[in-house]
Parts: structure tokens; C-alpha cells; sequence
């Protein structure tokens, strides 16, 4: 029931709590959950053990969020990839190992909570679980067709370990033809920050670049502690560019992948050195992508590349404008691809993307502007 309050003499009902159905392998765990979230004001439509208990609750009874617990339960990715395929209701995770978060995240769900968080006391866990859910139940999310195709008999064993990547984009250059006009210019960069809905997306662009692309690109994308290495060698090993994660001192290098520490913010110095600062105090994200977008405006200028995807919030939107300023090319995510449109909104908001493209575009997009920083000077 519905609590109202009573303002200027009307009454006024109170924002309803946030619903959710909540999945994992026993019965103890179901009911610890549980729970921890109705203290924290979680309304609970339901406890599900299996994967077609947690799709029947789901379709029956429409819950703003799914709770998640990869510890326990079991067939964990396929109650992701069959809800998703059904019902786009936004799943969060818990209880999970890197790997296999990476996976649930690359095949629809949209959050993963900290490990280590329910170590901290029920009151802190109870509290980040519904911090996580109230915050998911705000993101528009898509049906993903990975779940459909597996129903269908049409999904092989290697789609559980890939999500839908596009064809890879011709390059339109040979390396050899251009070292010579590159003589004496800066290296470009491609620079792209992603928070909500990124894994795959990012999986999905870089898939589909070239493996010869002769620039180096930087990833910057909101993740718990942690979680970046497993997504550095997922990524690895389902797009043809090879991928890992930045140390300070590093040089960023034409054909990798580098992707930011969870742990700092990553400053791109001249001659495309890498820093790790240290986040500044209240720094609501880290990695931010702000920070490093802005060092990438202040050292490569209009020989950069700015790419930003679907995330919650306004980080990457002052970063994009800085690009802009300089010259730079500047993609946004379009809305209709993103799940959450709210990065990229908020950089167009600012006048911050010279275009928006549909996600299977932008692989594209990317091959074309580095085209046009490669063609060789004039003598």
C-alpha cells in the first residue's frame, strides 16, 4: 500500500519504494537477501532458486529491478541473457568473481556491487544493495537477443563468451603507405569513456575496428575495484586488438587497447606517457573520465578522437567539450542505442559532439576521423 503525507493541508502520496525480485542457488541466501532489502526498504515481489522460477516471477509480477547472486545460483548467466531476452528489467549483481560478472554485464545486466561489500556488516551491505537497485530502476534498458537465439537453437557455445560484435570496419589504409607522411606528427589518439551498459558496447566497437589501426586507443570505464582486469581480459579475448590495463609509466601504443585502473585516474602526459593520480577528495567517480579526456585535449589537440557511450550521470561531458575546443573529432552514443542516455546527453547538452551515431556505427565513425589524422601532409 501506498503511504501518503500529509503537505499544505492535501495529502500527498510518498514515492513508491523500489521493487524487486530477487535470484540465487538456496533458500538461505534467498531469504538473507530478502531480508537485508525489505529493511532497507526494498519492496520484495519474490525469491526465485531457479532460472525458470526467476523468469516466471519476473514476467508475472514486473519488477522494477532483478537482485542477482552469481555466488549461488546456478545457470547465474543464463537467468541474465533469458530475462534480458524477454523483459528488459534492469539486473544488478552481487556475490560474483570478476570473470563471471564481466560476462552477466556483457550479456544485458547493467550493475555489479563491490566484492567485499557484505564483509563490511549487514547495515552497509543492506544499504549499498538498495543504493545499486534504487539507482538501476532508473535505467531504460533493451531486450538483448543473445537469450532469444539460445532459445531458438540458434546460439553457438563461443556466443556465451561473446556479445553481438559487428563485422570488423575495412581500414582503408595500409601502415606501410602512411609511416612516411606520419614523419615528425604527433601520434593520434582515441580516447572513450563508458559507465552504464558499457561492456558491451565496448566490446561491440572494438570488435569491430580494424586489427592493423595504427593509433593507440584509451578506455576509461566506471567499474567497481576490481572488475577492470576481468573486463581487460574479456575484452582480450573477444575483439582482434589486444587489451590490458594501464600502469603508471606506460606508453600508450598505436594498436592497443589500454584501459584505466579502477583505482585512480589516468592522465595522459606528452609523448603519450601514462600517470595514476590519485582520485581527488568526494570524487564520485573513479576512474574519471573527465580528467583523463581533458589531459587528452591538453596534449594531442585536434590529433584526437573522443568517443562517449551510455552511462548514468554527466562525467565525460566537460572532457568532450575540452576535446572539442581543440579540435578534436567528438562521437556521442545516440539515444536509442544507449542504455542509459545520460553521458552522452549531457556532452550534447554542452555542444560537446560534432555527430551522435547509433552503436554499429561508431566503430565506423572512428575508422573515418583517424582516416582524415592519417592521410599524409603535402610536401
Amino acid at each position: 500500500m501506498t503511504s501518503s503525507l500529509q503537505v499544505g493541508g492535501a495529502p500527498v502520496a510518498a514515492a513508491r519504494p523500489v521493487s524487486a525480485v530477487v535470484v540465487a542457488g538456496t533458500r538461505v541466501r534467498l531469504a538473507r537477501l530478502g531480508s537485508l532489502l525489505e529493511t532497507a526498504g526494498v519492496e520484495v515481489l519474490g525469491l526465485a532458486k531457479t532460472v525458470d522460477e526467476a523468469l516466471d516471477m519476473v514476467l508475472d509480477r514486473n519488477p522494477d529491478t532483478v537482485l542477482l547472486d552469481l555466488a549461488l545460483a546456478a545457470g547465474g548467466l543464463d537467468v541474465v541473457e533469458r530475462v534480458m531476452a524477454r523483459c528488459a528489467t534492469p539486473i544488478v549483481l552481487t556475490g560474483a568473481a570478476a570473470e563471471t560478472s564481466i560476462e552477466a554485464l556483457a550479456a544485458g545486466a547493467v550493475d555489479v556491487i563491490a566484492p567485499g561489500t557484505e564483509s563490511l556488516g549487514p547495515s552497509v551491505y543492506s544499504g549499498a544493495l538498495a543504493r545499486h537497485l534504487g539507482v538501476a530502476s532508473r535505467v531504460r534498458v533493451i531486450t538483448h537477443p543473445r537469450g532469444r537465439l539460445r532459445e531458438r537453437g540458434l546460439a553457438t557455445d563461443v556466443d556465451r563468451r561473446r556479445t553481438d560484435t559487428l563485422p570488423p570496419v575495412a581500414s582503408g589504409w595500409h601502415p606501410g603507405d602512411i609511416a612516411p607522411g606520419l614523419s615528425g606528427r604527433r601520434t593520434p589518439l582515441i580516447c572513450i569513456g563508458a559507465s552504464t551498459g558499457g561492456p558491451p558496447a565496448l566490446a561491440a566497437i572494438l570488435g569491430a575496428l580494424p586489427a592493423d589501426l595504427p593509433v593507440p586507443i584509451l578506455v576509461v570505464q566506471h567499474m567497481a575495484e576490481g572488475f577492470v582486469e576481468g573486463l581487460a581480459r574479456w575484452l582480450d579475448g573477444v575483439v582482434g586488438l589486444p587489451v590490458s590495463v594501464a600502469l603508471n609509466g606506460d606508453r600508450l601504443r598505436p594498436g592497443h587497447v589500454v584501459l584505466a585502473p579502477s583505482d585512480g585516474n589516468l592522465v595522459v602526459e606528452p609523448g603519450l606517457r601514462v600517470r595514476i593520480e590519485e582520485p581527488r577528495q568526494g570524487q564520485f567517480h573513479t576512474p574519471e573520465i573527465d580528467r583523463s579526456f581533458s589531459s587528452v585535449a591538453e596534449v594531442c589537440r585536434d590529433r584526437a578522437v573522443g568517443v562517449l557511450l551510455t552511462g548514468m550521470g554527466r562525467d565525460g561531458a566537460v572532457g568532450m567539450l575540452a576535446l572539442r575546443r581543440v579540435g578534436a573529432f567528438t562521437i556521442g552514443q545516440d539515444e536509442g542505442t544507449s542504455a542509459v542516455w545520460g553521458m552522452p546527453a549531457a556532452a550534447a547538452s554542452l555542444d560537446a559532439l560534432a555527430v551522435e551515431l547509433p552503436l554499429p556505427q561508431i566503430a565506423a565513425g572512428i575508422v573515418e576521423a583517424v582516416g582524415r589524422l592519417l592521410v599524409p601532409e603535402a610536401v
